[in-house]
């Protein structure tokens, strides 16, 4: 019997073509094409108009003018203001201690989820995603209801004899608070990329490497945490991007010296109505984070 004939390519192409066009044009639409806006505005200068910035683009004709006007002046002010250096520094330290912690906290929920019983998975995960029914600004509220030293746990703690009835809980407006804020509201997305590639794991392994007398101490960091590795490095960087940019909970949360790159951006933005610098800002931050993660994507790439 005759095998059938195989689609030819120009039948299959369009609609291959189009898989392949659609995420493309939903960066440029969405990634390349805010990025270039606010790269061309971060090289403007601030005015006292509407757009609060000059030059603006005027028509083909006045072309080299434009481009004559723009510089690198905004940049040059990062570099020799220490505030934007600290605001950077900062930053990277919080995000980067708060993915450690929703580590720590996320891969025991999520290896406890992947080895329950397949009945109660669903019920589990439900639990871990049902934050998300209500909204991030009243999660973020509540926490104030609770850290603030009159609040919920100072009452709580008095309650139970751990604090004497004229003393209070001061963690409100101080970095702990912020620490509690972000872990608590970025939990989920650590736990589900964590969950996803344990769930997968091949149980026969942990079985072989018992049955060869691995205690289970060893048999988790020479075959479950390096199995599981991708999903760790999911949820860091899930984790870790938008931290460094947080501006919500450092603002409700977070005291006046709790220094983070996202408050700076707002306080440029709206506050100063500098919007050049603010754009200088964001386009470093920008890169500070998108090419290091292109640069380790890649070298994945080539080590797979």
């Amino acid at each position: 019997m005759a095998d059938a004939p195989a689609p030819s390519f120009a039948k299959a192409s369009p609609l291959r073509w189009l898989v392949v066009i659609i995420p493309y044009l939903w960066l440029v639409l969405f990634f390349a094409a805010p990025f270039l806006i606010i790269f061309k505005i971060s090289l403007s200068d601030s005015a006292i108009a509407m757009p609060p910035y000059e030059p603006v683009f005027e028509g083909f004709g006045k072309l080299g003018d434009f481009l004559s006007a723009l510089d690198f002046e905004n940049y040059q002010s990062l570099v020799e203001d220490s505030l934007y250096l600290a605001a950077y520094l900062s930053s990277l330290r919080i995000a980067l201690i708060s993915t450690l912690l929703l580590l720590l906290i996320g891969y025991p929920m999520a290896l406890a989820m992947a080895r329950a019983p397949s009945t109660i998975r669903p019920t589990l995960m439900m639990m871990v995603i049902l934050p998300f029914w209500t909204s991030f600004l009243i999660r973020v509220y509540a926490w104030i209801g609770i850290l603030k030293p009159e609040g919920l746990l100072t009452v709580a703690l008095q309650a139970v004899g751990l604090l004497a009835p004229d003393q209070q809980v001061e963690i409100y407006r101080t970095d702990y608070a912020v620490f509690i804020g972000i872990v608590y509201s970025y939990l989920p997305f650590m736990v589900l990329p964590l969950y996803a590639t344990l769930e997968k794991l091949d149980g026969t392994l942990l079985e072989a490497a018992s049955d060869l007398g691995c205690p289970p101490w060893k048999a988790f960091w020479r075959i479950t945490f390096p199995l599981s590795l991708p999903g760790v490095i999911a949820g860091a960087m899930i984790c870790f991007i938008p931290i460094t940019g947080e501006f919500v909970i450092p603002d409700l949360l977070g005291g006046p010296e709790t220094l983070m790159i996202g408050r700076t951006l707002w306080v440029e933005f709206f506050g100063n109505r500098d919007w050049p610098l603010a754009s200088a800002v964001a386009v470093v931050l920008l890169l500070a984070l998108v090419v290091p993660i292109v640069i380790f994507q890649n070298q994945q790439q080539k080590v797979g």
